[in-house]
């Protein structure tokens, strides 16, 4: 494709040969077209972004927290860079006085706090493998993550100790310290000593690390920092292994992009930290906010005082995953719907005066400053008042959703793309640019990029409009699966990494995310169904609150026992109009009720029999065409499931319902 102005060709595409196939040429962010930019001097592990970072702003506001006085929510408390130093320091001492080695294993299971960052700034110091646990586990997926890594030491919030206790005994083969983010209940602690274990509370832990020195191992930038694991879809949880070298490119990588349009972090900035730090995700977003100096304030674990949270702290950048902008975008429809005819139409006139504009080209700040303080202010202020960057990120945000949001929210709206095997970021949309809605933007000036075909998908990375997997390489990528090298062999071909995601290049040098390789089925009559396309579509019913494709399946069984219920209610009706015929037949034998429940008899009869013939065997084909997953938007109405080659399920969308048969080929 010519004229793709935000990438650079670095290499030639190749043919299909020796049983690969065909793979389009390899390209890089236009930021990085002499060269990627190379890592912070001096910086190359985690444990020196956060030195460097408290040698540079010792006295900067680091980690902050509302204070609680009677119940009620306070301001934010804050914790300098040098305070927090002190604190790691203690922490390091009291791990190594455990007996915790280098490149030991280090749970940390619990919500985003100050004690997490701590937690994981100990494990950096010392060499450690930091594991984390998302908050929403159960105990199964933690057994499991702390047998399979072999967890020695884990930091846990207070109310997750219960958690971790139903773990017992399997996990005592590896566990032997646990220390609460709090407090310890006597119950719990004399539970967790009957195992054999030693248990702390926070300050316990803190005051068996005052007084005692160790000297901290030397760190290279190869070793590996935390070990990362992602939901299993198929199968158990897989440990990703990041290194010191993933972190620190990223951070560059980030840094050079920044700057590069003019939105340059610094030390005055101010992140909200609510999206689980288990995540790759926020974990990288608030390793480049330390690397500057910034400040990071943790919510109160509630989404429903999340936006209090957000109010209070004023954050100037702000994260999220697409289920948070879209109840945000649902709200602010609410409000505006509910303002009266006067608001709603002066809203609805700004609104396409200034969407006009940024589609002509105007920067956001230009589009419409009038509007943007009349109109959008009130937008601006839920957000706390000084976002200038919305980074959406870990799933697909609809267009709609991001336009909205472009126009109204009076900051950059951006969507990335990224998994854990390459460290978070890998393409962004950038400012001021809307013909990058929908997309996932250029790369990041870190990675090289290129799209393999799927021939069996009928995806040709040569084509006139390349799609194919997306593949990637660079110093992002992570190390390998823990202790599961044949996953790693199946990813890793040739130092390119395959994320099994199908994208389609735009003119412009912008990626979109079409469809996925490898979450596919077959039924039993040979098509094939993509997961994702019916995930896509539950979701928008506004009665499912979320969707996965482990949980697909469930979905897929209870679209089957639909039909087995409408036969049974088939059944149940025709006996109730046989017993009800026969009642009438005896008493009102010449009424003219007699003639409508004989015809109502009949009529259920021959559907019932007519449902038996055509369920044989029984099966609901649920399918999508997959290219056409991505502008499918609307309302799932599940009708009526025939078998074989018809399925009554309709997709209602914007302006079309379209029936599902259209697709079948």
């Amino acid at each position: 494709m010519s004229n793709m102005k935000y990438v650079v060709e670095v290499e030639k595409a190749k043919e299909a040969s020796g049983g690969r196939p065909s793979i389009g040429p390899v390209y890089r962010s236009l930021f990085a077209k002499d060269g990627f930019p190379a890592p912070i001097p001096g910086m190359e592990s985690c444990w020196d972004v956060f030195r460097m970072a408290v040698e540079r702003n010792p006295n900067n506001r680091m980690l902050g927290q509302r204070e609680i006085v009677d119940g009620k929510a306070g301001k934010y408390v804050w914790k300098t860079y040098k305070e927090v130093y002190d604190l790691v320091i203690k922490v390091v001492n009291a791990i190594r006085t455990c007996g915790v080695e280098e490149r030991g294993k280090c749970g940390i299971y619990g919500v985003n706090c100050p004690e997490w960052i701590i937690g994981m700034e100990a494990c950096n110091a010392l060499g450690l493998h930091c594991v984390p646990l998302y908050d929403t586990l159960g105990a199964g997926a933690v057994e499991f993550i702390i047998c399979h890594s072999g967890v020695s030491i884990a930091f846990v919030e207070e109310k997750k100790i219960p958690e971790m206790l139903k773990t017992f005994p399997k996990t005592t083969e590896h566990l032997k310290t646990i220390v609460s983010f709090s407090k310890v209940k006597p119950e719990q602690r004399e539970e967790i000593e009957k195992y054999g274990l030693a248990v702390y509370s926070w300050d316990e832990f803190l005051q068996l690390g005052e007084n005692k020195q160790f000297d901290l191992p030397v760190k290279k930038k190869n070793d590996i920092c935390t070990i990362m694991y992602t939901s299993g879809t198929t199968g158990d949880p897989k440990g990703v292994m990041v290194s010191n070298e993933n972190i620190v490119t990223f951070i560059a990588g980030v840094k050079c992009l920044l700057e590069s349009v003019n939105e340059k972090l610094t030390s005055e900035d101010v992140y909200v930290s609510y999206l689980p730090l288990a995540h790759i995700f926020d974990r990288a977003i608030e390793e480049v906010f330390i690397s500057n100096g910034a400040a990071i304030g943790f919510w109160r674990g509630d989404v429903k005082l999340l936006l209090e949270d957000i109010g209070e702290l004023k954050p100037t950048i702000f994260c999220a995953v697409p289920r948070v902008l879209d109840r945000i975008y649902s709200g602010l429809n609410q409000k505006i719907s509910s303002g009266g005819l006067l608001k709603k139409t002066l809203f609805n006139i700004a609104y396409s005066y200034k969407f006009h504009n940024l589609k002509k080209g105007h920067k956001h700040v230009e589009a419409s400053p009038i509007a943007d303080k009349i109109v959008f202010d009130k937008v601006k202020q839920s957000f706390g008042g000084r976002v200038r960057l919305i980074l959406s990120g870990a799933a697909p945000l609809t267009p709609h959703v991001e336009t909205f949001l472009r126009v109204v929210a009076c900051a950059h709206v951006l969507q990335g793309y990224g998994l854990t095997e390459t460290c978070a970021g890998t393409f962004v949309s950038l400012p001021n640019e809307m013909s990058m809605i929908g997309t996932v933007g250029p790369p990041v000036p870190n990675v090289d990029v290129c799209l393999e075909s799927v021939p069996e998908m009928e995806y040709d990375a040569l084509s006139s409009t390349p799609r194919g997997e997306v593949c990637v390489k660079g110093s992002t990528v992570f190390s390998g699966y823990y202790k599961r090298e044949d996953l790693t062999k199946e990813v890793m071909v040739d130092g390119w990494f395959h994320t099994g995601d199908i994208g389609e290049w735009q003119p412009d040098g912008s990626l979109k995310i079409i469809d996925r390789k490898k979450n596919i089925f077959k039924l039993s009559q040979g098509e094939y169904v993509a997961v994702e396309n019916l995930e896509n579509i539950y979701a928008l019913v506004s009665a499912i609150d979320s969707v996965c494709s482990s949980t697909f399946c469930l979905l897929y069984v209870c679209a089957q026992l639909v039909i087995y219920k409408l036969m049974v209610l088939r059944c149940i009706r025709l006996c109730a109009c046989v017993c009800l015929l026969s009642w009438h037949v005896l008493l009102m034998l010449k009424s003219v009720a007699f003639f409508f429940l004989f015809f109502i008899f009949f009529q259920q009869f021959f559907s019932y029999v007519y449902y038996l013939y055509l369920h044989s065997p029984l099966m609901v084909c649920l399918f999508l065409k997959r290219r056409n997953c991505a502008v499918l938007s609307g309302l799932v109405e599940y009708k009526e499931a025939y078998a074989y080659r018809h399925v009554d399920l309709h997709v209602s969308l914007t302006h079309t319902s379209y029936s599902l048969d259209q697709f079948w080929h």
